[in-house]
């Protein structure tokens, strides 16, 4: 079967025992650090990746897309505004709320939290809190029981289970004849949501009927929650509906509350990533080194090829071909090592923590409890290309000189 010349002889060197060990060795660790270094980025990348996505998912799945609040009073025909937003196809859903801040007190301990006043029904539609309910559910809450539903770490800490009464501490006073008092309420928590997400730790949910008691509202709500069709135009979405409306209202978005840490998260995955690179790039060009050798080592049969007619494209072929077979096996086995690791990082940590029973990520720190992973394959090829080429380019100086290689000079002493 045919085989262009380069390629022929490129093989045979790189299948061939070397005399001098060494080069032997060197073209390993060559091929190993390759391999690491694609796998070690394919990893980082797959979990900056996957932490990306339980942020979308999971704290954006809680918090407002967007809001929009009158600027003076509360909306009192918020039924007919949740209507007209709906109606836009910028808008997948909408929901009243009234929120505030307090203490919640329980056996002695003290916990403060948000406290964020729904509709149920209106609620399920735009949040994921009803998905991840641990116990009980938000219908549960019913208007004028004060009922309450608390985050998992937040009745942890309170060592509150559901049918216990946890006392809530408004931030204002009120005033009789005995003195100045805090204003406190009792209330009965119906059930405990895990998202397991920092919200977990700083938010309880009543009915927006009694926070609007606890709020002395009148009538009316605070504001309208948006659940957007594209969280990344919400800004400039919920600004053109609140435009449409006769009153005055303000409106906001993700990106004022938590518009940073997705920021965080995206610089990082970028200089993670532009990091590894360069680690990879210091594993390609290993190559250069090894063939460095190894053109030193075959001087005289380059000398010999010569004096047969070989060209210098065809020296410096043989050359590319041999370090090209050491970058294409790098990465590929790199690639293959690292999309069976990546797709499957949340199981090994699993098994790590099982088995030697240690925590990577604690719940009462992070914003989620175990490390996840999602591997994307634009990152994959992306990846394979860049290492690919910083290994081809790598072979051109080893290639190049030992195409000047003159063969009286070296077979001078042979």
């Amino acid at each position: 079967m045919f085989k262009p010349l380069p390629l022929f002889i490129g093989l045979r060197y790189t299948a061939a025992k070397r005399r001098n060990h060494f080069i032997s060795f060197t073209s390993l660790i060559s091929l190993i650090g390759l391999v690491l270094g694609v796998m070690v980025l394919i990893i980082v990348l797959s979990v900056m990746n996957g932490f990306d996505r339980e942020l979308k998912q999971r704290i954006l799945g809680m918090v407002p897309h967007a809001k929009i609040t009158k600027v003076y009073g509360t909306i009192s025909d918020w039924e007919s505004l949740i209507q007209q937003m709906e109606d836009s196809p910028r808008v997948i859903s909408a929901a009243p709320f009234n929120n505030t801040q307090g203490m919640l007190t329980s056996n002695g301990r003290v916990q403060p939290v948000a406290i964020y006043g729904v509709a149920p029904d209106y609620e399920q539609k735009v949040s994921i809190v009803n998905d991840h309910m641990r116990a009980g559910k938000l219908a549960d809450l019913k208007p004028g029981q004060f009922d309450i539903v608390l985050g998992d770490i937040v009745a942890r800490r309170l060592g509150a289970q559901v049918g216990d009464k946890v006392t809530l501490v408004l931030p204002d006073a009120s005033v009789n004849p005995a003195g100045v008092f805090p204003r406190m309420k009792r209330f009965n928590v119906v059930g405990i949501f895990e998202v397991g997400a920092e919200l977990d730790s700083s938010l309880a949910i009543i009915h927006f009927q009694d926070a609007a008691k606890l709020l002395r509202i009148k009538e009316g709500v605070q504001g309208i929650r948006l659940k957007m069709v594209d969280l990344f135009t919400a800004r400039e979405d919920v600004g053109k509906l609140a435009n449409t409306l006769h009153d005055r209202y303000y409106y906001s978005d993700w990106t004022r509350t938590h518009g940073s840490l997705f920021q965080a998260i995206q610089m990082e995955k970028t200089m993670i990533g532009l990091l590894l690179t360069l680690i990879v790039a210091v594993a390609a060009f290993n190559i250069v080194s090894t063939l460095v050798m190894v053109v030193t080592d075959k001087q005289s049969d380059i000398a010999i090829l010569r004096t047969f007619g070989a060209s210098t494209k065809t020296i410096m072929g043989i050359f590319i071909v041999q370090g090209s077979v050491i970058g294409v096996s790098g990465t590929l086995l790199g690639v293959i090592l690292g999309v069976l690791v990546g797709a499957n990082v949340p199981e090994i940590v699993d098994w790590i923590e099982r088995t030697f029973e240690i925590q990577f990520l604690s719940g009462d720190v992070y914003f989620i409890d175990y490390l996840p992973s999602q591997l994307q394959w634009s990152d994959v090829g992306i990846i394979t290309v860049a290492a690919l080429s910083l290994s081809f380019l790598a072979t051109l100086y080893p290639a190049y000189r030992a195409s000047r290689t003159q063969p009286a000079e070296a077979l001078r002493y042979e």
